[in-house]
């Protein structure tokens, strides 16, 4: 595999202490529907291990329109009047302020990587270039790295070229879409895309063999289970890894 193979899941799929003893990395979830209080990460920061490392999803405020069922979810009502100011990366206070409660919890749980995660319906129109490029550009002060999951429908070479001008970490699925060239991967293993199964797949063998392969490919790789079974699915993949 790569030299450097890290291997999680994205949210705590069982109680903290088992994943703490299992595993040696998780990516906040949290973080992307409502921010925990500071106190909360830091009791997580400080009952996980020491060599135990955090990444997180940053607020969905900076990246999804209130539109979206994900702030149903997490139980956010933004005034009719103020929606235009969310989501999008748009240039806005309301965008910076929840970019400043992301770092701010984020820096108290240690973590490596913050991770945007934009939507479908942000795809590779001009204005939503222009909005990345001056959201990035401003946030420059930072002891993480920053990794960008394009949802829509953004071409290898536009993504390629956004992550090297930015600075950005390409998060994928690397069973639905390719990685950019990077001698780091931040693979987020969401299931079995497209179709309904996706999140309830259950990941085969010849499956983490697979995905072996793509670690070889890197010099580095992150490698977060997003499905129904991530738990399991992740002692799998560091069982079979370990035979290769």
């Amino acid at each position: 595999m790569a030299v450097r193979t890290k291997v999680g899941v994205c949210g705590f799929a069982r109680s903290h202490g088992t994943i703490f003893r299992a595993l040696r990395l998780v990516e906040i979830q949290q973080t992307f529907y409502k921010p925990p209080k500071i106190a909360t990460v830091k009791r997580w920061r400080e009952g996980a291990p020491g060599d135990f490392e955090f990444t997180a999803k940053a607020w969905q405020l900076i990246t999804h329109e209130p539109s979206s069922p994900t702030y149903r979810k997490a139980r956010l009502s933004i005034p009719e009047e103020e929606r235009h100011r969310y989501g999008n990366f748009c240039p806005t206070d309301e965008v910076f302020a929840a970019w400043e409660r992301t770092r701010d919890v984020c820096e108290t749980l240690a973590a490596t990587i913050v991770v945007f995660q934009t939507p479908e319906s942000f795809g590779p129109t001009p204005e939503h270039k222009e909005n990345m490029y001056a959201f990035f550009s401003t946030i420059t002060a930072r002891p993480f790295a920053l990794a960008w999951e394009p949802r829509g429908p953004w071409p290898l070479h536009v993504v390629e070229r956004i992550c090297e001008d930015l600075g950005l970490q390409h998060a994928t699925d690397p069973f639905a879409q390719e990685l950019v060239d990077q001698p780091r991967a931040y693979y987020r293993l969401h299931g079995s895309p497209p179709g309904s199964t996706m999140y309830a797949y259950t990941y085969t063998d010849e499956d983490l063999n697979r995905l072996v392969g793509f670690c070889e490919d890197v010099d580095e790789a992150y490698v977060l289970f997003n499905n129904v079974t991530m738990f399991d699915a992740a002692l799998r993949f560091l069982e079979i890894a370990r035979q290769r």
